[in-house]
């Protein structure tokens, strides 16, 4: 009769010493930072067919789900306001104990993605932004080689905050969409922002000062990347420049330059992961392509939106900064500056972070981290968290020419704009009369206008100001840069 009994019970739970390996992506980990008051989805692999159970102790609610197929499974949770740390439970669903109704049998913890299950834990919910870009994205807090980050060693000193969260994604271009990256959640310490984007970075330690809640920030980045490397290849339609056929050897040729690869690589894992929003520094690669960067850029932008279905989320992003681009045999970034400037009129709940004050002439990877990082923030914390006080980027608006000066005008500047260095010291405008030459030209302010003449030009018909590859840009508008500009068009 024991026997029999006993053979029973063997049967009868059976099923619980079925091994059910789940698998999570690596960004849904120990560590990670989920967005507060959303609907946040979280997925993975395990056997197909298997049902899961996946349980957040915030609130302790059970959401059931099932793995496809292929063995995917998908589960919305919705998340409270900002706090932690807290776990997050994935296990099979418990039959009941004996077959009485709401009697459960106890699971032990397994290891993440073990047997029987996973537990998160040290989860916090706060603000989550994702990072992207090229070089000046990716340069980390310790710098490149010969090429330091400006206040690195004071900010090592400083930076240790436990609610502050990095995930940098390893560089991987790829011929076709990934389901997963590299990386892992680190809290902010000497050691990991040290290997941090220094521009991420300080923007994330803004965001914690500023609004008291965990941030969690997730670095895309790879060194030269063109935008198009970003972008799917059904985006890239519109423009007949780009090369659509890709094959394995061009994306092992072209690497970062490769269009669609990092897309596939480094970011379509990450679709999916609730965001407040974006922050973009890039467009050096596309200098030499200026000509059609701000319709691209926007192309992308909507991508994106289209692809994460948050609706149009925050995108901010860095004017590239002044750089000799003689050094490299190329010329004419101030027309790509121009192409991001106008970007901010093509794309919904996005605004540009001006560095024209923040460059280095002999170096393509500007030391001032911390200003684009704080500048981006600014954005961020005005338009996105409506916080109030905050500068403001004042940009061109309109010129008048009376007889040998022009009188030019900006938007967003409440009061005033001024020379860093004095009400007459404008030293970057020029004037052009019919013949298109232009001469270096006298500026002076008078509130939020600005004086342009010059005694080569006795009828001035166009104005430009830090119009150039490398300028120190000395216009300013309440301790921000103004963006270099021009009044014409001509080629």
């Amino acid at each position: 009769m024991m026997i029999r009994t006993l053979l029973l019970l063997i049967v009868f739970y059976l099923p619980l010493t079925v091994d059910a390996q789940v698998r999570l992506p690596q960004f849904f980990s120990d560590g990670m930072v989920l967005q507060r008051e959303s609907e946040v989805r979280l997925w993975g692999w395990a056997d197909a067919g298997q049902a899961l159970t996946v349980t957040p102790s915030w609130d302790g609610k059970p959401y059931s789900t099932r793995a496809d197929n292929k063995g995917r499974f998908e589960v919305t949770l919705h998340t409270p306001e900002a706090g932690g740390p807290y776990e997050i439970t994935i296990s099979p669903p418990q039959p009941p104990l004996g077959g009485e109704k709401g009697a459960y049998l106890t699971l032990s913890h397994p290891p993440l993605g073990g047997p029987g299950g996973a537990i998160l834990r040290n989860v916090l919910i706060g603000e989550v932004w994702l990072c992207s870009g090229q070089s000046n994205m990716e340069m980390q807090m310790k710098g490149f080689k010969a090429q330091p980050v400006e206040g690195t060693t004071e900010e090592l000193l400083n930076c240790n905050d436990a609610q502050l969260r990095l995930f940098t994604v390893k560089r991987h271009p790829s011929l076709t969409p990934a389901d997963d990256v590299t990386g892992q959640w680190s809290e902010a310490t000497s050691g990991s922002v040290r290997d941090f984007s220094a521009t991420a970075y300080y923007f994330g330690r803004a965001l914690r000062r500023q609004l008291g809640v965990p941030v969690g920030l997730i670095s895309t980045s790879f060194g030269g990347s063109a935008c198009e490397a970003w972008m799917k290849g059904d985006w890239l339609r519109d423009f007949p420049q780009v090369q659509q056929t890709i094959t394995a050897a061009d994306v092992q040729r072209l690497q970062q330059r490769c269009p669609t690869a990092l897309y596939n690589g480094q970011l379509a894992p990450l679709v999916g992961y609730a965001l407040r929003g974006a922050i973009w520094y890039q467009g050096e690669d596309n200098v030499p392509r200026y000509q059609y960067y701000a319709s691209l850029l926007a192309r992308m932008v909507q991508g994106w939106r289209e692809e994460w279905q948050q609706g149009d989320f925050p995108f901010y992003y860095c004017q590239i900064a002044p750089y000799d681009y003689s050094l490299i045999d190329w010329q004419g970034s101030q027309y790509l500056r121009e192409q991001q400037l106008k970007a901010e009129t093509m794309i919904p709940n996005a605004r540009m972070a001006c560095l024209l004050d923040a460059g280095l002439r002999y170096g393509i990877h500007p030391r001032k981290k911390r200003q684009a990082g704080e500048r981006l923030a600014l954005l961020a914390l005005a338009h996105t968290y409506q916080q109030k006080g905050l500068p403001d980027f004042a940009t061109y608006a309109s010129v008048e020419f009376r007889g040998d000066t022009a009188v030019v005008a900006f938007d967003r500047s409440k009061e005033w704009v001024y020379f860093e260095d004095g009400p007459t010291t404008g030293r970057n405008f020029e004037v052009a009369g019919a013949d298109r030459v232009f001469h270096p030209a006298k500026a002076w302010v008078n509130r939020n206008r600005v004086y342009v003449r010059s005694s080569e030009v006795p009828k001035p018909v166009a104005v430009r100001y830090a119009f150039h590859d490398w300028v120190v840009g000395d216009l300013m508008h309440d301790g921000l840069p103004v963006s270099s500009f021009r009044t014409d068009n001509w080629e």
